[in-house]
């Protein structure tokens, strides 16, 4: 009798533990549960419709027209694509080259303790980040104004330069959206570079220079190997803001934005067929390759970077 209430009380230990990991569970999932919630909603549902989406024929408001793999083959076709794509990568190597190099720079130089005032040059250096986009588009348009008196033309005129329509030439309207995008990302990659410089350790500069090593040395065997991370993080978030840039050239160019073609890059095409021509079977094809051209991009970075630690280690 003594051991049938012993297995009982035993079984209904057991019932209890298992209840209250039940119960913990339960509150686990629904502490998360908020999270999943909202990305279903705000992230996944849009990425799964717009693939399905890519293989109809839409205009948003009525019956969706199954047409295969049609909407890739007329973006594929269409002669504007490839231009958005050119400009696309030339804005994105004029404007986030620059900037990798010149934050670099000038994160190594606040990083020097003989560099005073420090604060007060990372706050002003970051400001840009944290702009608004509107008064930076609007600075930027009076600076690079097409009349001959803007400050632009002014300054290209003491080298004997024409003036330059810059919004309406080819390379103008580039050019003026590359310096709009170094002015305004390179104080966020100087910051992330003057972490990581902050990172490494001072002794190893301190036996650098006993050992005879100048700055250039330094710079060259200690900090860039050491702040390798930094440097595949920045070019790759720099890569990917790059492909999909469209703030600067829509609020730049105004609404001439989506009529010409000098600085349409591949969000703006990918905008244009959804919302003024009411294509959004092209537009979710071109979104599909974009996604693709990113992951390429993603790729191949990560590949070249393995690639340079295999040979390094082999070395």
């Amino acid at each position: 009798m003594e051991s049938v209430e012993k297995q009982q009380h035993v079984s209904s230990a057991k019932e209890s533990r298992l209840s209250e990991k039940k119960k913990d569970m339960l509150s686990g999932y629904l502490y998360v549960a908020p999270f999943f919630i909202i990305f279903g909603i705000i992230g996944l549902y849009p990425a799964v419709f717009s693939i399905v989406l890519a293989f109809q024929e839409w205009n948003g408001l009525g019956e969706m027209d199954f047409v295969g793999l049609r909407n890739f083959t007329v973006v594929l076709q269409d002669p504007l694509f490839w231009k958005s794509l050119y400009n696309t990568v030339i804005i994105g190597l004029m404007g986030t080259a620059p900037q990798l190099i010149v934050g670099l720079i000038l994160a190594y130089f606040l990083n020097m303790a003989a560099v005073r005032f420090t604060n007060f040059f990372r706050v002003t250096i970051f400001m840009p980040y944290i702009t608004s986009m509107v008064a930076v588009a609007l600075v930027f348009g009076v600076f690079f104004s097409s009349n001959e008196t803007a400050l632009a033309n002014y300054v290209i005129g003491w080298f004997g330069i024409d003036p330059v329509s810059w919004k309406t030439s080819e390379w103008g309207a580039k050019f003026a959206i590359s310096l709009m995008v170094f002015w305004r990302w390179v104080g966020y990659n100087t910051i992330i570079y003057l972490a990581g410089l902050q990172s490494i350790p001072k002794h190893l500069y301190e036996a650098a220079t006993i050992d005879g090593a100048n700055k250039v040395q330094q710079f060259m065997h200690i900090t860039i190997p050491l702040l390798k991370p930094f440097i595949l993080l920045t070019v790759f978030m720099a890569t990917v803001g790059a492909l999909q840039l469209f703030a600067e050239p829509t609020v730049f160019l105004g609404s001439s934005a989506f009529t010409r073609d000098e600085a349409m890059t591949v969000v703006m095409y990918l905008y244009r067929d959804a919302f003024s021509l009411g294509s959004f079977g092209t537009a979710s094809a071109t979104a599909i390759l974009l996604l693709i051209i990113i992951v390429g991009a993603a790729a191949l970075n990560t590949w070249l970077t393995s690639g340079a630690g295999r040979r390094k280690k082999g070395a």
